[in-house]
């Protein structure tokens, strides 16, 4: 019985992939998962989460990584759809790893609806979506590491030539940056999301 668990990374920044990752493993090697300490990537040090990575590569059957362009991010975002993104990018995930069942980490207000949405375009795989599914199943907490150490990767190259900060919204280096930029170029960096609220306004106070 092959069990698979899937979630995002990279929902909330301005900059940068989104990622979705998945992991399919036997059912009766969850509990080695489990005694790895995987959980939910955000209750773990960076340092913690690379060395996981790697651990849960070798346990695991198979796994898959999804990143997603901050330009398809936008365009999906401009149709107000950025949750059928994650669906679609889901199935993807779901499709390629074949499991007999799935849990996934709901970003949507409605997990059964979202649920549903992934079965559809997985040729109806069979999904469990939750909300904080990272937080109670061990599967997902494995592919949030996944997704989150990848996202965090794409980061640490983009930093080699940047002074980012982290790329929230809240970050004030990330805000500097991204100013300073656009005051520089009069455009935006391509891995710069041009949809999110504080980027557009950035783009208007500039």
């Amino acid at each position: 019985m092959q069990i698979c668990g899937v979630d995002d990374a990279g929902r909330g920044p301005m900059l940068g992939p989104l990622v979705i990752a998945g992991i399919s493993i036997d059912k009766k090697n969850i509990k080695k998962l489990t005694a790895l300490g995987v959980k939910d990537s955000k209750k773990l040090t960076p340092k913690l989460r690379e060395y996981l990575y790697k651990k849960i590569i070798e346990i695991v059957d198979d796994y898959y990584i999804a990143k997603i362009s901050p330009k398809s991010v936008d365009a999906s975002v401009k149709k107000h759809r950025l949750n059928d993104l994650e669906a679609k990018y889901m199935a993807k995930v779901v499709s390629k790893l074949n499991p007999d069942v799935s849990y996934v980490d709901s970003c949507d207000v409605n997990p059964t609806r979202f649920g549903k949405e992934i079965s559809k375009l997985s040729d109806n795989h069979k999904i469990k979506s939750y909300h904080r599914a990272d937080n109670i199943f061990v599967v997902v907490s494995a592919a949030s590491i996944l997704a989150k150490v990848s996202r965090d990767r794409a980061i640490m190259k983009l930093r080699k030539d940047h002074n980012l900060g982290s790329g929230y919204p809240a970050d004030s280096v990330t805000v500097k940056f991204i100013t300073k930029y656009y005051k520089k170029n009069h455009e935006m960096p391509n891995f710069v999301r041009k949809s999110w609220k504080p980027v557009q306004k950035i783009i208007e106070n500039n």
